[in-house]
């Protein structure tokens, strides 16, 4: 098991253990912003607030008005969206309609920082230049009303493209183990007014055995795709 993987094998047994415990406050689940989830999904290297990505990619990275598939549309900064926003492109579905999958846009569940995969974004623009976008917003379970700027797409360059296939599929193995944690820790939590403590171990540590199997073979078949011959 690599490094990586124990880390997060051992993060996850800690969730579902500090479950057990009195809660004396709001702890987050997990909180994602925009920056660092685009980056992971697409492989560009692009650090800093949404806002200066698309000054940050002149000469590192090509870009244009026109989606495809893996690139980062990048959103002007506006009302209350001051630092901008970034979403990376998961599927172009026609000329005008594409899918992405972003973090921190609607709120999820009464909390923010979620991460939604595959939503709908629409070119509203004049020009058809994908200046103007209509986004999916979750809440009310269609396109939001409000109109935003956009500066354009930032696409990855060929080594990010490999790098962006595997961390996406790495990520998205993650998420569901997370998920699975939250859900095992839930029912261990259930049970803990009926449990001795020794039990109340045992009930952990099976549900996170279930939950390192998860990233276990998330992991290996990450392996097995790198070692396959090209």
């Amino acid at each position: 098991m690599s490094k990586r993987t124990r880390t997060l094998w051992g993060s996850l047994a800690a969730a579902a253990m500090i479950s057990l415990l009195p809660v004396s406050g709001a702890v987050a689940d997990g909180y994602w912003q925009c920056v660092p989830f685009a980056r992971l999904m697409s492989g560009i290297q692009i650090f800093g607030d949404a806002r200066t990505w698309w000054s940050q990619a002149t000469g590192k990275y090509d870009t244009g008005f026109a989606p495809k598939a893996g690139a980062v549309l990048c959103f002007k900064p506006t009302g209350r969206m001051t630092l901008g926003h970034v979403a990376f492109v998961s599927q172009v579905l026609t000329d005008r309609v594409i899918q992405v999958t972003h973090a921190n846009w609607s709120m999820m569940n009464g909390a923010r920082g979620q991460v939604e995969q595959d939503v709908t974004v629409v070119d509203v623009s004049p020009a058809g230049d994908w200046s103007e976008v209509k986004v999916w917003y979750d809440p009310i379970r269609d396109l939001g009303s409000t109109v935003y700027p956009t500066n354009g797409f930032i696409y990855q360059n060929a080594q990010a493209t490999r790098i962006a296939v595997a961390t996406s599929k790495l990520a998205l193995a993650q998420n569901a183990a997370v998920s699975l944690a939250k859900q095992a820790a839930n029912q261990v939590a259930a049970t803990v007014r009926a449990s001795s403590p020794l039990d109340m171990i045992n009930q952990a540590a099976d549900n996170t055995d279930r939950i390192a199997a998860l990233i276990q073979a998330a992991q290996g078949q990450d392996d097995d795709k790198a070692q396959a011959p090209r």
